[in-house]
């Protein structure tokens, strides 16, 4: 009964998707967005492709017809159709950004666990490097806080040529020390350490001092295990990073020129809207 209970307040808290008002469905104002499901042994789950854009604004390609990708993971209180114009500044640094839905959120059918997204978001990864838009060398991995995780666990079974860690922890079972609940009696580990800890490439890592959900000290061992990472701080909550152009979105692109994800001058970056509200 006890475990029962556990693994059920486990699911609320890490998923609480019972929270979340309808979906929005995609709006004329993004240019270009494409629906990208999959199938899972729930049914089709939802992801989005959105293409890079040119210095017009309009849907380009480089010489080679092969983009950089980010593939995003977003928290466990929002859904894909909260990003698209958020994440716009990639799109205008020439990067196209995929957006795959948790199961059991938005209109993607089924319960959400770390097996379940982490077989999704595989999913999603093998179908872009098939595509002939993509390159297959140049996909880059972001969370935010859940997110963390699941790009973590993408990151376990998948190369990547960055990964960007977004008011992350360093697994589930160090942020359930604070219920006292042991390790094993939880079903989703989501591990981040140990990934870090065995990444080869450069970390981009971004924290609130502040954090009241995941305690900046996670974010300060993440930078400890890795090989390289930076660490940013920012005087903040969890759900109040400043997203702006200078600072935020300037570190990102330094980033992606250090790793060689981006090839080129950025040509225009997009004006930032603000951080969604939801955790």
């Amino acid at each position: 009964m006890a475990v029962g209970m556990i693994r059920q307040l486990e699911n609320w808290v890490l998923f609480p998707r019972y929270l979340l008002p309808p979906p929005a469905r995609p709006r004329e104002d993004v240019p270009g967005l494409q629906s990208m499901p999959i199938e899972s042994s729930d049914g089709v789950v939802d992801a989005w492709f959105l293409p890079a854009l040119g210095a017009d604004g309009h849907v380009t390609a480089d010489d080679a017809g092969r983009r950089a990708v980010v593939i995003f993971a977003h928290g466990n209180g929002e859904l894909i159709d909260d990003w698209p114009l958020l994440l716009e500044p990639y799109r205008w640094m020439g990067v196209s950004v995929v957006l795959p839905e948790y199961r059991g959120y938005g209109l993607s059918p089924g319960l959400p666990s770390e097996t379940a997204i982490r077989e999704d978001f595989v999913a999603v990864y093998d179908k872009l490097v098939a595509r002939s838009d993509v390159d297959p060398s140049r996909i880059v991995l972001h969370g935010r806080s859940l997110g963390g995780g699941v790009v973590c666990a993408l990151a376990r079974v998948r190369p990547a040529a960055g990964l960007i860690l977004e008011s992350t922890f360093t697994s589930v079972a160090d942020v359930a020390r604070k219920w006292m609940i042991p390790k094993p009696l939880l079903t989703n580990q989501f591990d981040n350490e140990s990934v870090v800890r065995g990444f080869e490439r450069p970390i981009l890592i971004f924290h609130g001092t502040r954090d009241r959900v995941i305690p900046y000290s996670h974010a300060r061992r993440l930078e400890k295990v890795a090989g390289t990472a930076r660490l940013v701080t920012y005087d903040c909550d969890h759900n109040d990073l400043p997203r702006t152009q200078k600072g935020f979105w300037t570190d990102i692109e330094a980033y992606l020129a250090e790793t060689g994800v981006l090839r080129a001058p950025t040509a225009r970056t997009a004006p930032t809207a603000p951080a969604p509200t939801r955790k």
